[in-house]
């Protein structure tokens, strides 16, 4: 079936609600879309975090994306104001580690809520004006845990899983009416996200069968964390002068979240986007690692250092 694109797609001026923004991609889209031009609503848990937004010209919303009424209210709010939304970036996350075994389904549960139901949910209650106006961005955060998975994090991963398929399905629905959904796959990117790994791995998985494996998992993530927070204090030191550049930590290199924001704004303002970005230290070449060795190779790879 041919697409229907009658609605107007203006480069600048749309009106963008943007998910997580309290911090690390979410907050870097948020300020990135309004250097644009556009007109946009942060929406996080933690609204005192998002004063860099309203700062720049934007507007903070309180929303825990797990409640339908804080849903039906931050849509709501914008379209009371404006009429439209125009784009729509899901970006809040949440992550769980441990072994599948181990892991409770209760948290699993919480965290497909968050990961997969909410971004389906705020899909749902924006595409009616954006069919009626023929034109309409739906950018979904997901990772190269959408693609592969590794040890420890069943969970997360699966949950990556299903948004890109759901945003497969979506897109092939939605074309017809004009409205494009975009999937961005960071790789490692210097967020502060795996902050709490460490802890969660000890405990959920530290002391049982997958102990060996959940203490070493642990310890290479108190490392990535030790280099975040050196690369934080390396940068507030500097001027940067190339924002496509890659920070260098002294046990990892993590892109910038700059980087990723900047192509969420290029797939945003695009006549035609592409379906998929990959983005990131790491993206590229974990992906291609994994297309390059059977299953068993890359188990191998990946497990070997942990065990």
């Amino acid at each position: 079936m041919a697409s229907h694109r009658t609605g107007v797609r203006e480069k600048a001026g749309r009106v963008c609600l943007v998910t997580g923004a309290s911090s690390g991609i979410g907050l870097a889209t948020a300020l990135e879309l309004l250097r644009a031009g556009h007109i946009v609503y942060g929406a996080a848990r933690r609204v005192p975090r998002m004063t860099p937004i309203v700062a720049a010209g934007g507007y903070a919303l309180p929303l825990d994306v797990t409640e339908e009424d804080d849903l039906q209210r931050v849509v709501s709010t914008l379209l009371d104001r404006h009429g439209r939304i125009d784009v729509l970036v899901n970006n809040a996350g949440a992550v769980v580690h441990g072994a599948a075994e181990d892991t409770p389904v209760a948290m699993a549960r919480d965290l497909f809520e968050v990961n997969v139901l909410a971004p389906a949910r705020l899909a749902q209650l924006v595409l009616p004006g954006m069919r009626l106006r023929g034109s309409g961005t739906i950018v979904n955060v997901s990772s190269i845990g959408g693609v592969i998975a590794l040890p420890l994090g069943a969970w997360y991963y699966a949950s990556k899983h299903a948004l890109e398929a759901f945003s497969d399905t979506l897109r092939m629905e939605v074309e017809q009416f004009g409205v494009d959904v975009v999937v961005i796959r960071p790789g490692v990117i210097r967020t502060g996200f795996e902050a709490g790994a460490a802890r969660q791995l000890r405990e959920v998985s530290g002391h049982g069968a997958y102990g060996r494996m959940a203490e070493a998992m642990a310890r290479a993530a108190e490392a990535q964390t030790i280099a975040e927070a050196q690369t934080d204090a390396q940068a507030d030191a500097e001027t940067h002068t190339d924002a496509q550049a890659d920070v260098d930590g002294p046990a990892f290199r993590a892109t910038d979240p700059v980087v990723v924001a900047e192509v969420i704004r290029r797939a945003v303002e695009a006549d035609r986007p592409q379906t998929r970005y990959v983005v990131g230290w790491q993206a590229e070449a974990l992906l291609n690692l994994r297309k390059s060795l059977t299953d068993r190779d890359f188990d191998a790879r990946v497990t070997g250092p942990l065990l």
